[in-house]
């Protein structure tokens, strides 16, 4: 990667998403976007179909609908990312994460089809959070009532994602 972002300080943004952010654990968003999408790819397809439709316990997601769920969060953070650094001051909402994860219909798709999309919002994030600049980065606004700036949503999107890959390795792979 031709640019770095560094992590966002802690004023900029709600104590909320302090946890992903934790996670993302890197001062370079753009190298461990791409380090993370090949990570993801390559472990996905060394996982067996019955595990993809495994549940740990009834009514929780199969790692299918989670990688769905990995995918939409990025693109609803990538989009309040674009928001904010455009400068809209329009206050944007949550969404309702379960009420997503059962019309995914994920369970139905093969995982070469999900990591596909997952891939092209994975480099759609990275092209847009590399033409951002940084004074873009630094624009907040606020999405499900919490205040946060660009450069931690893109924070957040990697933290999320390694927030969902430690669930799966300790309560799906064991």
């Amino acid at each position: 990667m031709d640019r770095m972002i560094s992590a966002p300080n802690p004023a900029e943004y709600d104590e909320f998403f302090n946890s992903y952010i934790t996670n993302a654990n890197t001062d370079d968003l753009l190298s461990a976007l791409a380090a993370s999408e090949e990570y993801i790819v390559n472990f996905m397809l060394s996982l067996k179909e019955q595990q993809l439709h495994h549940r740990y316990q009834p009514g929780k997601w199969s790692i299918k609908e989670m990688l769905v769920h990995m995918a939409d969060t990025e693109r609803i953070f990538a989009y309040r990312a674009l928001c904010f650094a455009r400068n809209d001051k329009t206050e944007l909402p949550g969404f309702d994460e379960n009420a997503y994860a059962e019309h995914s219909k994920a369970d139905a798709r093969a995982i070469t089809s999900i990591l596909a999309e997952y891939a092209a919002a994975r480099q759609s994030t990275i092209e847009q959070f590399k033409a951002f600049d940084d004074e873009m980065l630094s624009h907040t606004g606020i999405a499900s009532g919490r205040k946060v700036s660009v450069r931690a949503l893109g924070f957040a999107i990697l933290g999320h994602e390694i927030h969902h890959l430690n669930i799966i390795r300790q309560r799906y792979l064991v």
